[in-house]
């Protein structure tokens, strides 16, 4: 059934992939659009031949299309995955990382993931007595107390030893003592099992010979669904199941009590004395199993669950604690103050879960704990009305039931994340956008479903790997603007020359030098930069806002393009002035056929300057896109070395193409001297500033909400 639910959830593509083929049909329409237009515009240029203008065309979409696209996404994905193993996260699918910035619900299991899953038995309930167990971790040293008094070994001898045998047998775990390698004792297997080993150590239950005494002839393995597992063993005298389960499901199943070593009618006052006591336990975050025997009939050699789970003799309670791991309470507040909301869903009792969910702060007030048969009885719009307008937790679920909530949360809008380590899980993990398995804990099953490994199993680094995520998208906003922003200072010289017959101020082969040259490696260099401070204080990324929306275009083609545009216009400009040339002179080297005024020394070295300010005021632009709000003094110029490396290469490649013969030809460029450089480097912090002042204006109007 598990294989089918799994096998049935077809693959989605996520958020990323379908913004990439939007941005992908948009640039590329945008850029096929502009290279007809100018085609034709093209031929209003004096001395162009179709040839030439078929270059224009071409020049233009090369302009419009950012070539580096794919490989930054790539890189910054690949970055975002190295960065995440740092932080315990290992991520399956590159494009899982921008996946998990979108999140905005978090389903996650309790126990391992916001629990430090290292059980001890504090309190045991046998013969209508609470006892209280001392000692923390797997260490078996504790004693064993009522009201305060120590129970002397006789008596733990007399009352217990039947608890005890129970949790025992009813156990795959193994108790390890120090060694030259472990300086302190370990477990092998289920850390809720491992504890029952240790408390029956406390009692100086003698386990090996438990073992030696009896063999295990049947065994019905625990299942989410009842909720419990049997084990049965053939004695030299006598056949005994052995039962543990959630307590009130192994309590339905019983109609006697062993009490002070007699077996006596279970009644209906001390089957709700039984009930208070575990409703106490799990009110004080204490996970509680019920323990349950049975005698079987030598004869019997064909064992069915039904005929053994039933008429069952209770034997007690063990209450153990599994505190919340140090840094899940900051984690959560982080998660809430991103705007991501946290659902706890589990197969541990409501009480226990609610008891875990107000201590790390997954719910504030009082919440409403959902169970799975409540989930059975709720249609779709009444289960995500609850989820949208309470507090809720989902306890005592089944993988169904799992996979419910994750398939009405997808389809609301949200972008869910959802924990799982066993076989059970799986397919809740493949349903979700982001399916996260626990390293440590989880089946190969699960880790096989899942899109993403916690390698220390631990809620915080969930959190962590979101942070990442929504780096990853901003890194490739950033790309984008950057490379939009050079498209202005591009496309506006030939805008200029048909409106106004200004020499065309640069040649499509200098385009391409920017393109394909001077710009690649800053751009590469964007998808390197780690989350801005305060990626974790604003609301998810709406899945369906666009990777290039209005605010990306307003920013790159209305403020940082226009300001490079200008200063590269400018530089134009003051070339000709340099030489004598007047507004007027230089308009009328406009009117002139193109072919006549391109191999002009003073216009080749004009274009130069024009080329020469688009690459350096792209420097500024480069540290103004660093952070969209952020000042860069805050951020730090040096902060990011593949950036200063980017620069670098984008200045070594403009110095090269100037004055290193026959490039300089080439690309119609020529020397230009000292002073012309200063200049040109003077330009470079223009955009930076224009930007620092917009952002300190929307820093001062526009906080963050979460």
């Amino acid at each position: 059934k598990i294989a089918y639910l799994t096998q049935s959830i077809k693959t989605e593509l996520s958020p990323l992939q379908k913004q990439m083929i939007t941005l992908t049909k948009i640039i590329g329409g945008l850029a096929v659009f502009l290279g007809v237009l100018f085609f034709f515009i093209g031929g209003f240029v004096k001395g162009f031949t179709t040839s030439d203008r078929l270059i224009f065309a071409i020049g233009i979409i090369v302009a419009n299309v950012p070539e580096g696209l794919l490989p930054t996404v790539t890189l910054s994905l690949a970055l975002g995955v190295q960065r995440m193993v740092k932080r315990h996260a290992l991520i399956k699918k590159l494009a899982s990382v921008e996946t998990l910035g979108s999140t905005n619900v978090i389903a996650t299991d309790k126990t391992g993931t916001l629990t430090q899953n290292e059980m001890t038995v504090r309190e045991m309930w046998i013969s209508g007595q609470n006892v209280d167990v001392t000692g923390v971790g797997y260490e078996p040293k504790g004693k064993f107390e009522v009201e305060g008094k120590e129970i002397d070994k006789a008596e733990i001898e007399k009352k217990f030893n039947l608890l005890f045998k129970t949790g025992v047998l009813s156990n795959t775990s193994k108790l390890l003592p120090p060694n030259e390698e472990q300086k302190k004792w370990t477990i092998i297997g289920d850390p809720t099992e491992a504890a029952l080993l240790v408390a029956a150590a406390k009692g100086d239950f003698d386990l090996d010979k438990t073992y030696k005494e009896a063999f295990l002839v049947h065994q019905f393995p625990f299942e989410s669904v009842r909720k419990r597992m049997s084990v049965i063993y053939r004695y030299p005298k006598q056949t005994i199941a052995y039962i543990k389960g959630a307590p009130e499901e192994t309590l339905n199943l019983c109609d006697k009590i062993w009490l002070d070593g007699k077996v006596k009618k279970l009644d209906e006052k001390m089957r709700d004395e039984i009930l208070k006591q575990n409703d106490d336990y799990a009110k004080r975050a204490l996970r509680v199993l019920a323990f349950a025997i049975k005698e079987i009939s030598q004869d019997t050699t064909s064992y069915k669950m039904e005929d053994v789970e039933k008429g069952l003799t209770f034997v007690g309670l063990m209450a153990m604690m599994d505190p919340p791991r140090v840094e899940v309470t900051e984690a959560v507040r982080k998660a809430k103050t991103a705007g991501i909301k946290i659902i706890m869903i589990t197969g541990d009792y409501g009480l226990t879960a609610d008891s875990i969910a107000h201590r790390i702060g997954i719910v504030k007030k009082e919440s409403r704990i959902i169970t799975g048969a409540d989930i059975e009885n709720l249609s779709d719009e009444e289960l995500s009305k609850a989820i949208e307008e309470e507090e809720v937790l989902f306890a005592r679920v089944s993988p169904e039931h799992k996979m419910r909530v994750v398939s009405v949360l997808k389809s609301k809008g949200h972008v869910v994340a959802v924990t799982g380590d066993g076989v059970n899980d799986a397919p809740a993990l493949k349903k979700a956008d982001i399916g996260i398995a626990m390293g440590i804990s989880g089946t190969d099953v699960a880790k096989e479903a899942a899109d993403m490994i916690l390698t220390d199993d631990n809620f915080a680094s969930i959190v962590n790997a979101i942070e990442e995520g929504r780096a990853v998208f901003d890194n490739i906003r950033r790309f984008i603007t950057y490379i939009l922003a050079s498209n202005i200072p591009q496309i506006v010289p030939f805008i200029l020359f048909v409106v106004f017959k200004v020499p065309l101020s640069l040649t499509i082969l200098q385009i391409l030098a920017i393109d394909l040259g001077t710009d690649i490696f800053p751009a590469l260099a964007l998808g390197t930069e780690k989350p801005e401070l305060s990626v974790m204080e604003r609301p998810p990324r709406n899945q369906k806002e666009k990777l290039l929306n209005a605010r990306v275009l307003l920013r790159a083609y209305g403020f940082l393009g226009p300001v490079e545009a200008a200063a590269s216009f400018g530089a134009f400009l003051f070339m000709f002035f340099q030489n004598g040339f007047g507004f007027r002179a230089i308009l009328d080297l406009g009117t002139q056929s193109f072919n006549v005024y391109k191999s002009n020394p003073i216009y080749i070295q004009a274009t130069t300057m024009s080329l020469g300010a688009i690459v350096t005021t792209q420097i500024g632009n480069g540290y103004a896109v660093r952070s969209l709000r952020e000042s860069i003094f805050k951020i730090g110029f040096f902060t990011n070395r593949f950036f200063l490396w980017g620069i670098a290469s984008e200045i070594a490649f403009i110095f090269f193409f100037i004055n290193v013969p026959p490039f300089n030809s080439i690309f119609g460029l020529a020397p230009v001297g000292s002073l012309n450089w200063i200049f040109l480097f003077a330009l470079a912090p223009l955009p930076l500033i224009f930007d620092e002042v917009r952002k300190l204006i929307v820093r001062r109007f526009f906080p963050v909400k979460a």
